[in-house]
């Protein structure tokens, strides 16, 4: 047949008539093969950001637990009676102070105005003006100054007077040590005998039995008691170690290392160990003094007694000709 058509896609002939030609038969048209169907597209997704996630709230935080609060130190030991002047220097009624050298070698000046006064203890006096009218007395009578020859002082008190200008006087304790100013207020102190320098001459100054326990504590049988308002120069052997006690508050201070406290503070002599004599003679501490707070207590830091001793064997003794120390050079 010459209007046969083969199909390349299925190996058939295909015979096509067509109307309008009877027996002629026409060859339908090949259709293309049908494309297979694809799938839909799959949309393509882009890789999302990791969202910030938000902070938790503060309830959903786990807080760890609150530590105990440490332990509150005491409070601090404040409100000392002994009104020191930091800067070494002030001023009175009709004079000025300072302190020079302050250490092992104090120096107290006193500059007074005209006629005005200040009282010291005999032998105090470094120095002082051409003139300084100096004048002595047994204060107290012959029974004040009896007391205060027993209790280790001298038993006339020297009164210095600026005559016809204003004057200066300078004063010193006899061993090395420190001096201190203290400005007292109405107040009453206890001052060991030895460490008494000068003060106002409005300052009552007297002598108080300590009683024999005072004396065997080596204290003397008697300490200065000082009242008033004015200037009072205390001096130490070493250093000046200040010391604040709280109410009900107990401590222990070796005799020989007591300078000042204040006057209603109540205090009891004893043996250094509690155990007995023999072990407080061992320990070489002796009689101490136990004091009550409230109130403040000056102590000096080195005792003039033990230094004493440690010197003694350098000191020569009587029948020999020499010093402690025996050097053999030849010859």
């Amino acid at each position: 047949m010459a209007d046969a058509k083969f199909c390349g896609s299925c190996g058939f002939t295909i015979l096509v008539q067509t109307p309008n030609a009877p027996g002629v038969i026409r060859e339908a048209p090949v259709q293309p093969p049908a494309q297979p169907v694809q799938p839909p597209a799959q949309p393509v997704q882009q890789p999302t950001q990791p969202q910030a996630q938000a902070p938790p709230s503060p309830a959903q935080q786990q807080v760890p637990p609150t530590p105990p609060p440490p332990a509150q130190p005491p409070p601090p030991r404040t409100g000392g009676a002994f009104n020191f002047d930091t800067d070494n220097r002030g001023q009175g009624r009709g004079y000025t102070w300072e302190i020079q050298y302050a250490g092992a070698f104090a120096l107290a000046i006193v500059n007074l105005q005209p006629e005005q006064q200040i009282a010291a203890e005999a032998g105090a006096m470094v120095s002082m003006s051409a003139n300084m009218d100096l004048h002595s007395e047994m204060k107290g009578g012959i029974f004040g100054a009896l007391k205060r020859a027993v209790g280790g002082e001298s038993a006339f008190v020297s009164t210095f007077t600026a005559k016809g200008g204003p004057g200066e006087v300078c004063f010193a304790p006899g061993a090395p040590g420190d001096v201190a100013g203290i400005e007292m207020n109405n107040q009453t102190f206890m001052v060991q005998s030895s460490s008494y320098l000068a003060g106002d001459i409005n300052l009552g100054v007297d002598t108080k039995f300590g009683g024999a326990k005072s004396w065997l504590g080596g204290e003397g049988l008697f300490v200065l008691q000082i009242t008033g308002t004015g200037l009072l120069l205390v001096s130490s052997f070493g250093a000046i170690h200040r010391r604040v006690l709280r109410p009900g508050e107990q401590y222990v201070v070796d005799t020989g290392h007591l300078v000042a406290w204040e006057g209603h503070m109540q205090y009891n002599l004893r043996k250094a160990a509690k155990s007995g004599y023999f072990r407080s003679f061992l320990s070489g501490e002796g009689m101490v003094a136990e004091f009550n707070g409230p109130g403040e207590i000056l102590i000096q830091t080195r005792n003039l007694a033990a230094f004493a001793g440690l010197l003694k064997p350098f000191f020569p003794t009587q029948g020999s000709s020499g010093g402690g120390f025996n050097l053999n050079l030849g010859g």
